[in-house]
């Protein structure tokens, strides 16, 4: 009875968890994808304003240099003003992070960007730091972060069901099924990440040629990361929460062909 029970209220957690899930829709103009969201972009803007010190301050702060973070900003927002990202109720601003040693650019909800000053003197050209630039943008705009909450708030309850389910205080054992259902929750939240990646490369693409730069620069930032991520030793993609740097080279190029199928314009800036 006590495990009819327990089975009875882990198909209620489940089913309340979907149903919630499922009914969260908003239209993304700049998309055109259909999301399942909760959250407003004036709450998306005041999460990403609240989080921003404490991200730049996990690396090292703002960087001194001003000329440099001047360009950061400046080639930031000629894509922004270029492009549909400038249309969407965002307020985005750039920032140079001080961190010489880290490898990373990031974007937080609502538009604060952040690229680190270990990626930047990676970067070797203007279109190099526009694609990266535009990739954040990208992840900005296709709201990836207020989607990741939805999506967690589903795979938590639907692992806190299973969970329930599979856990008999008369087998402990089963506390190895329960452990493995979590896992499998984090796993699917991991994927997630991989996708939102590859579709900010897609908007990237697109972005990047709008505000005159070539969008094959991209492809040149995924070797500079693939060299700094030790060349692929970075073990299977499904493990990761990023794509493989020199997997995402073939997306981009397949982006480029499908987005300019008569070729880019001329004159774009590398």
């Amino acid at each position: 009875m006590r495990g009819s029970l327990r089975y009875v209220a882990a198909l209620l957690i489940a089913l309340f968890s979907v149903v919630s899930y499922l009914c969260k829709r908003q239209h993304n103009e700049i998309t055109g994808e259909t999301q399942h969201i909760d959250m407003t972009a004036e709450q998306e803007i005041a999460l990403g304003l609240q989080a921003a010190p404490e991200m730049a301050q996990q690396y090292g702060g703002l960087h001194p240099d001003q000329e440099a973070a001047a360009r950061v900003k400046e080639i930031g927002q000629r894509i922004v003003a270029q492009t549909k990202a400038g249309q969407s109720a965002y307020k985005f601003d750039f920032h140079l992070l001080a961190d010489e040693n880290t490898v990373n650019a990031f974007a937080l909800p609502g538009g604060q960007i952040f690229i680190t000053a270990g990626l930047l003197k990676n970067l070797q050209t203007e279109g190099q730091l526009a694609g990266v630039l535009g990739h954040e943008i990208g992840h900005v705009v296709a709201r990836h972060s207020a989607e990741q909450i939805a999506k967690s708030q589903l795979t938590q309850g639907l692992t806190g069901a299973a969970a329930v389910a599979a856990y008999d205080p008369d087998r402990p054992s089963s506390a190895g099924t329960a452990a493995a259902a979590a896992m499998i929750g984090k796993l699917m939240t991991l994927k997630y990440g991989r996708d939102d990646e590859l579709e900010s490369d897609r908007l990237a693409v697109r972005f990047t040629a709008e505000a005159g730069y070539d969008p094959n620069a991209m492809i040149q930032v995924m070797e500079i990361l693939d060299r700094a991520s030790g060349g692929g030793s970075r073990g299977p993609d499904f493990f990761q929460t990023h794509p493989n740097p020199g997997n995402r080279i073939g997306e981009i190029q397949r982006a480029i062909q499908n987005e300019f199928p008569n070729g880019l314009p001329p004159g774009l800036v590398p």
